[in-house]
């Protein structure tokens, strides 16, 4: 299956929840060279976008839409490896606890 066909199926239907005040995840699992990085990233062309990219582009035409709403995103982008944590979007973070 190719990013679009990901999207749609699985990714596009937590978006909505998410839209309706749903906590949601997206959560790829697989050893190394399964693709994992490319199915949430793409390429750079926009040919095949990622599922970040396309998830983005939906909800926030979403909001463009709804003028009559309020909305709030919060978003994390981790990466677990050897059971090590790292946000993606802090690169000085490094082995991040989980706080129960």
């Amino acid at each position: 299956s190719d990013n679009t066909e990901v999207f749609e199926n699985v990714v596009e239907p937590l978006m909505w929840k998410a839209m309706d005040g749903y906590n949601v995840s997206v959560f790829c699992y697989g050893q190394t060279g399964s693709g994992k990085t490319y199915t949430m990233y793409g390429s750079n062309s926009d040919e095949n976008p990622g599922i970040v990219r396309m998830a983005l582009e939906s909800m926030f035409s979403y909001i463009e839409a709804t003028p009559e709403r309020e909305f709030m995103l919060r978003v994390s982008f981790l990466e677990i490896y050897n059971e090590v944590i790292k946000d993606l979007l802090n690169t000085t973070s490094t082995n991040l606890k989980i706080i129960d």
